[in-house]
């Protein structure tokens, strides 16, 4: 008899997709309307793999990205994340994964105007209750400003404060990075410094999902899903 031996808990996690989702589905009402923004999809994402989610304006690509966040939850179907279904989570749960498993990028920064890049950067340590202050300070040499740490937002352009949006996500280490439109406000010269952020960042392990309209972003991740109507399209 051909003893076997036990994985250990790093080799399941390694086999575990990132995400999963499988017959998703979200629907808005307004009014007497129906709106199916994602509707019934499947897919799963691996450890480390680079996304890019394209299609025209309405396809549903912002409230996937939503839904895998959790900061929405699904109409109906499965999602999983880190082996995690979402769909039994109560808000304190939720709360706790996108703290610790997601970290959010967003096309207007999102940054609070009052805070330094520092302060900004530091934020999710605040609500996660751990000292970060040795990685903050890492992350913002990481992305090229530490002569900009005691600045305030008004005081960078915007590829300033899309590193810092970036720093910010990555504090907590997350292993899923989302990002909705980050080169959609800046040039085309910014929006290259960003995308390749992105491309280390992903090859040193990360997980990343982006929703993008920018084709140079798309054509460097490892794969697109095309939505449409709220569907999976065939390219």
């Amino acid at each position: 008899m051909v003893e076997t031996e036990l994985e250990t808990p790093e080799q399941v996690v390694s086999r575990v997709a990132v995400a999963e989702a499988v017959d998703l589905t979200k629907v808005y009402r307004r009014g007497d309307e129906e709106v199916r923004a994602v509707d019934g999809i499947s897919f799963q994402i691996e450890e480390g793999e680079f996304v890019a989610v394209v299609g025209p304006s309405g396809a549903g690509k912002s409230t996937l990205l939503q839904l895998l966040g959790g900061m929405d939850t699904p109409t109906s179907g499965s999602l999983r994340l880190g082996g995690q279904e979402l769909g039994g989570m109560g808000d304190g749960q939720l709360t706790r994964l996108r703290r610790t498993f997601v970290g959010f990028v967003f096309q207007h920064f999102g940054l609070v105007p009052t805070l330094t890049v520092a302060e900004n950067v530091a934020l999710p340590c605040l609500f996660s209750r751990r000292d970060g202050r040795t990685r903050v300070d890492a992350l913002i040499e990481r992305v090229g400003l530490s002569a900009r740490r005691s600045h305030r937002p008004s005081q960078l352009s915007g590829g300033e404060m899309q590193r810092v949006a970036i720093a910010r996500a990555l504090v907590n280490e997350p292993r899923l990075l989302l990002a909705d439109e980050p080169t959609g406000n800046l040039d085309s010269r910014t929006s290259d410094r960003i995308l390749d952020l992105l491309r280390e960042l992903n090859r040193e392990g990360l997980t990343v999902v982006v929703v993008t309209h920018n084709e140079s972003l798309a054509s460097s991740a490892d794969r697109r899903i095309t939505l449409r109507d709220g569907r999976i399209a065939t390219e």
